[in-house]
Order: structure tokens, then sequence, then C-alpha cells
């Protein structure tokens, strides 16, 4: 799936869809309505059509969307059909907790390989996970194909880091340190700011507000 092809919101959204989409496949259930959809997955009927019509015809009116089909569109969409390796750098409390995760809704996803600079870290197997040290960093990330990159070190380290990671072939960071770094335009970065969402939402909760938007447009 190509990001640019189609709006960001949407493109956040269709994992929800999949992950949905496989439960109801996995509960023999054959065919779907987008008001259903909506109801499971808490985004309006009238989004989840417009988020599929940039993928084409996927549903027929009057019938809905084809259960089976729809995951296994959005499982080749998602490259969920393939293998994905991605390397976590940083095994501080933030990764350790990230590699305890496994990426269980997924079974294509596979943290192989994690990378620090701490002497008592280095050279362990932390669940499942084998920790190199930084020097290794380039060698490991060609040998296993690694494309994606999870970023948890100090923000102060966090751009030198990133420059190693590019030289090193990686093409994704996911990034969880609250710098903003840069990389060339065919990077793919995306940050994760747990004190910005939090702080959001304690926006909301002491606004009084009386409906938090839940779906980005």
């Amino acid at each position: 799936m190509k990001e640019n092809q189609i709006p960001k919101a949407t493109a956040k959204r269709l994992p929800l869809y999949y992950r949905y989409l496989r439960i109801l496949n996995n509960a023999g259930k054959q065919k779907v309505s987008s008001t259903e959809l909506s109801e499971a997955v808490q985004v309006d009927s009238a989004t989840i059509r417009r988020d599929f019509s940039y993928f084409g015809e996927l549903g027929k009116r009057g019938y809905g969307y084809d259960v089976e089909d729809l995951m296994q569109f959005f499982a080749k969409t998602l490259n969920d059909d393939q293998m994905t390796n991605v390397a976590l750098v940083g095994v501080g409390n933030l990764g350790s907790a990230l590699l305890k995760y496994k990426f269980h809704q997924s079974n294509s996803i596979r943290v192989s390989a994690a990378f620090d600079v701490n002497p008592d870290i280095v050279g362990r197997i932390v669940d499942g996970i084998p920790v190199y040290p930084m020097s290794d960093m380039k060698e490991q990330i060609a040998i296993q194909q690694i494309d994606i990159a999870i970023l948890t070190v100090p923000a102060t380290r966090s751009q030198d880091v990133v420059n190693e990671l590019v030289e090193s072939g990686i093409k994704g960071i996911l990034n969880f340190t609250p710098a903003r770094i840069t990389a060339s335009s065919d990077i793919l970065i995306q940050n994760v700011d747990l004190t910005n969402e939090l702080q959001t939402l304690i926006y909301f909760l002491h606004s009084g507000a009386e409906e938090v938007v839940k779906t980005e447009e």
C-alpha cells in the first residue's frame, strides 16, 4: 500500500477494519454491511464507504461485503500476507514493553532484532529477541532484511540513531521519542508521542466537550 495514494486518515483505519474482518471470518460470518462494521469499529458508515471507495468496488449494493474476500483484500493491501521483520532500537523500559507486546494482532510482523548500548543487555535474549550492540546494527539489518525500525532511544540520541538507521537501509521508522526526527523524503516516519496523546485526552476530559472525536477525518 502506498501511503500517498489514499488519505492518511483512511490508511490509519485500514488495520482496524482488517482486524475486525478477521474476527468475523474466524466466527464463520460470510457477509457484513457497512452499518454492522460501523457499530463494531466505531467509525460512521459513510466514512467506511468512502474509505472503501478508494479501492474500487468492494461490495454490492443491497448485499454488503463478502467477509472472506474483503479480509483477503486488506491482507494483501496491508502486506499481511508477507512476513515483515522489524528492528527495535533502545531496550529501555518502553523498548522492553514493546518486545513483550509481540504484535499479536498480526501474524506477519516480527521484531527479529533489538539494539542497545547497555552492556548488561547486549548479547542477551530478551523475550525471545536477540539484543545486539549498536555497532552490529548495519550488518544485522542487511542480513535479516529489515526495512522498519522502532525507535525508543533517549531524545538526545534520536537523530544520530536515525542517521545510522537510514545508512543501514531502513525505509520506515516508528518514532516513540519526543524528538521530531528528520530524514530524506523517501524515508517514512511515523511519530507516536504518548505524552501528547495523554494531554489531549486530559484536555477533552476537562474541557466540558460532550463528544470526543474518535476518528480522524
